[in-house]
């Protein structure tokens, strides 16, 4: 509805102190993946931010990290949900990188992009269309915020999954690009671990009599490592390698940590596939070694299909009201919780926080004016979804 849309966008002119005001509130906080306590504390503040009228808030107790949140609102009868997704925790201890700090147009500190800047924008886009006019005028909202994102979402997928079930549309608020460009592909990703068992035995009285399985793993590391294929977006990294005892002992265990990523669900699993045959294959050049393959896709590829693009178009177009690029994001190599939204057929996109850089670095930085034009952008789509 687009009087209602232009009535939040101006609700929300001059309302970047406010904004900044309630990020500063959360990056002061620090919410560390294993940090539950900080995580919790970030949660109820979003708890105050997100009080508003017909928006519920359901707290999913987590037995290992902070509370996942799952905010709904009734919205128009008949008309199948929006999903709007983020997560509250960030990837520094505490004391490695702590604090929210002014630097002219820029505001600095963990999580001020990555994704706490992302939250506030949903919140006051949120806050814009209440006083707009009211969330029952817009379709349902199912906004997920989960605290274990950093480190794959182990159950925050669960949460997501079941939260926005049936949704027409996933609009996800992590780091915004440089341009405000929007991410419509993502890498899958996954990881392996290879062991290489062998038999132990002396390097000078018995070295025939034992089985080596760093070589057996050697083999392994050699084979994935070829799997990379640059044009297809392929990578395999083996990040990690353990072994033996010492140099005069035939080693009869090894371990290699993998990384692998890829830009569709049928190539992961395909280099799943591939890395057990390199295990077998690897094992049967050394006689009397075995390598044992666990692990696999842990989150798939954000895929651009027809239906993301259109909603990409419409959401860049609300954009472009707000004064804010429309362009489409090159290929990302890191994963979000939008391919979970994705893998469940829902169209999906990504990046729409407020624009910066240093993610995930000491670095980390907003540009503060894009707070207000995030807002707007968002306030205007969900808008337009009225009626």
């Amino acid at each position: 509805m687009h009087e209602m849309g232009e009535a939040a966008a101006r609700w929300l002119v001059g309302r970047v102190g406010e904004m900044e005001q309630a990020l500063a509130a959360l990056v002061e906080v620090n919410s560390w993946t294993e940090n539950p306590k900080g995580g919790r504390e970030v949660g109820a503040l979003l708890r105050e931010q997100l009080a508003l009228p017909g928006l519920t808030a359901e707290v999913v107790a987590s037995t290992r990290y902070a509370d996942h949140l799952v905010f709904r609102s009734q919205g128009a009868p008949g008309r199948a949900p929006l999903a709007l997704v983020g997560h509250l925790d960030t990837v520094f201890p505490p004391g490695r990188f702590e604090g929210y700090r002014v630097d002219g147009p820029l505001r600095r500190g963990p999580g001020v992009l990555d994704m706490k800047g992302g939250l506030v924008v949903i919140a006051w886009a949120l806050k814009a269309l209440v006083a707009a006019g009211g969330l029952e005028r817009l379709p349902p909202l199912r906004l997920v915020v989960v605290s274990d994102e950093e480190v794959g979402s182990p159950e925050g997928t669960r949460v997501i999954r079941e939260a926005i079930a049936g949704a027409e549309a996933c609009l996800v608020f992590e780091s915004g690009r440089a341009g405000d460009a929007i991410i419509t592909r993502r890498k899958g990703t996954g990881m392996a671990v290879a062991t290489a068992h062998g038999k132990a035995a002396h390097a000078g009285n018995a070295h025939q009599e034992g089985a080596n399985a760093l070589w057996a793993l050697a083999r392994f590391v050699d084979r994935v490592q070829q799997l990379t294929d640059y044009p297809r977006g392929l990578t395999v990294n083996v990040g990690k390698v353990t072994g033996g005892q010492g140099k005069n002992t035939v080693p009869d265990q090894a371990v290699a940590e993998v990384d692998l990523r890829f830009c569709t669900r049928a190539d992961g699993e395909s280099l799943v596939q591939r890395f057990h045959e390199a295990a077998r294959e690897a094992a049967a050049g050394v006689p009397g070694t075995r390598v044992e393959v666990q692990g696999g896709v842990a989150r798939e590829p954000l895929e651009r299909t027809e239906a993301s693009a259109a909603l990409m178009d419409a959401y860049g177009a609300c954009a472009h009201l707000s004064g804010l690029g429309r362009g489409e994001s090159p290929l990302v190599g890191g994963g979000s919780d939008a391919s979970t939204s994705s893998a469940m057929g829902i169209p999906s996109i990504d990046g729409l926080g407020p624009r910066g850089k240093g993610f995930h670095t000491v670095e980390e930085f907003i540009e503060v004016d894009t707070l207000v034009p995030k807002a707007q952008a968002l306030a205007r789509y969900l808008a337009s979804r009225a009626g």
